[in-house]
């Protein structure tokens, strides 16, 4: 008999109309979804509020926490409609961005767009990037409302799709006035994320954080990271990471601004810098692209899984791949196969010890110190942490290590926001229910009965001498499991 396997990485699966069904979230859960993304560019409120109970009903029956984030569409900049919806741009064309040009009057000629600031924000010789970067527009002059460009790499371009600058640069506010609605009926959600789009600076985790504030709610905010600007500003970057519990690596926009070469080591950069400033971090973007319509993963896909997992990510999302693909259980199951067998690796479980930082608390100094015992202790099976805030198991998981942490408590608000930590399994258990003495014994049992612990192996405990006091954890033992 062996104890439960425990894959560390977690996976965020988009609902969509291919899998909101009672049935389809059973089965992703049973998959390995831990958190859910209710993807608020799309769909009513409403709907997204009845999608949340059944998530919430169906992580019941599975006995298991899983997570809800709630994602605001931002600011995405849109050229206008044409009259036939698309036209056919050949490289060489004439094209013109006019914002004089209202829905449905855009042809062959140009097309209008929502973006007031366009004239100031661009300059002569910038590229402009349509459609993911599918149609490349070269800027030849500049007038007071309107944008002349040559087409670089023309295409079939239709109504509606998004409009990026090479490099960066076209500016937005991260709220828009949809976001502010969607933000006052989150009440009925009661995500346990918030993912702010196209976030820009601080100020917009602090300003998205002062609205949920006023509704009293308190889920956690990760800051999308989508624009060029931003990665290419240190102290911005930081300041957004202090500010926000996590941010998400959108490799959507983010790859069209700074290329995709530009990525590769970008990517690398956010998940180490999230890592070493105590913060989750979710990488997205077509990680299984290709399974929206076929039931097997292609091997590059499964190395960018792979890859992300070595990273160092806490977790990997699929977004039209269970939204609206046709393989929604599959391609969950892909993706954990892919981060399991990552995780096999010895690198994946090598801690980066922190030798070179003096720790500032008697919290993180036992949360470093147990995972160096964990790792250098052959007869460890895993740390129990009893928490209350869920900071200790956070910490923890900043480092890497082949061990489960389990994450317990008896606050069921801090047991989901830990759905996204890496290698944390949240698993509800009251230690007040317990005097001091016994409480340790207890705590053995629980995890024993579950199955996560054998007879004869060793447990690295933390927990605070107050029991019920957040911020309190001073103790690390070892202890026999009998």
């Amino acid at each position: 008999m062996t104890p439960k396997v425990n894959r560390r990485t977690k996976i965020v699966a988009t609902i969509g109309p291919g899998s909101e069904s009672d049935d389809m979230i059973a089965k992703l859960i049973t998959a390995g979804v831990n958190v859910f993304r209710l993807n608020f560019s799309h769909g009513t409120a409403e709907h997204h509020a009845r999608v949340a109970v059944r998530i919430r009903k169906q992580a019941n029956i599975a006995g298991q926490y899983v997570g809800i984030l709630a994602d605001l569409q931002g600011p995405k900049i849109r050229i206008s409609s044409f009259r036939n919806d698309s036209v056919e741009l050949a490289n060489g064309d004439r094209f013109r961005l006019d914002l004089n040009l209202g829905e449905g009057e855009g042809d062959i000629r140009g097309v209008g767009l929502d973006y007031q600031e366009l004239c100031s924000s661009v300059s002569r010789g910038d590229t402009l990037l349509l459609d993911d970067g599918r149609i490349r527009l070269r800027v030849d002059d500049v007038e007071t409302s309107a944008v002349d460009c040559t087409v670089l790499v023309g295409g079939k371009l239709s109504s509606r799709k998004g409009i990026n600058r090479l490099g960066g640069g076209l500016a937005a506010p991260a709220l828009t006035t949809k976001d502010l609605t969607d933000i006052d009926s989150l009440a009925e959600v009661r995500p346990d994320f918030v993912a702010v789009s196209f976030v820009s600076n601080a100020d917009d985790i602090y300003q998205t954080r002062d609205l949920l504030d006023q509704h009293k709610l308190a889920p956690a905010i990760i800051a999308k990271i989508e624009r060029a600007e931003v990665v290419a500003d240190e102290d911005t970057l930081n300041g957004i990471l202090n500010a926000a519990a996590g941010i998400m690596v959108a490799r959507g926009d983010l790859g069209v601004e700074v290329g995709d070469a530009q990525l590769i080591g970008i990517q690398k950069e956010l998940i180490s810098r999230s890592r070493r400033m105590d913060r989750v971090v979710i990488t997205a973007t077509q990680m299984m692209e290709s399974m929206i319509n076929n039931p097997m993963p292609t091997r590059a896909e499964v190395f960018d899984v792979a890859n992300a997992v070595l990273d160092g990510t806490d977790a990997v999302m699929l977004s039209a791949e269970t939204a609206v693909g046709n393989y929604p259980v599959e391609v969950v199951a892909s993706m954990a196969d892919a981060a399991l067998g990552a995780e096999r690796q010895s690198v994946a479980r090598t801690s980066r010890y922190r030798l070179d930082r003096q720790f500032t608390s008697a919290q993180e100094t036992i949360a470093m110190s147990a995972i160096y015992a964990a790792n250098h202790y052959s007869n460890v099976r895993g740390i129990a942490c009893l928490t209350e805030s869920g900071t200790t198991p956070l910490t923890m998981s900043r480092l890497s290590s082949g061990l489960p942490i389990f994450a317990l408590s008896h606050q069921s608000e801090t047991l989901q926001k830990l759905c996204l930590c890496r290698g944390v399994v949240p698993l509800f258990f009251d230690a007040t229910a317990f005097d001091h003495d016994s409480v340790e014994a207890r705590a053995i049992e629980f995890l024993l009965d579950g199955g996560y612990l054998l007879k004869g192996d060793s447990i690295l405990l933390t927990k605070g001498e107050i029991m019920g006091q957040a911020g309190s954890t001073n103790i690390m033992k070892i202890l026999p499991v009998s």
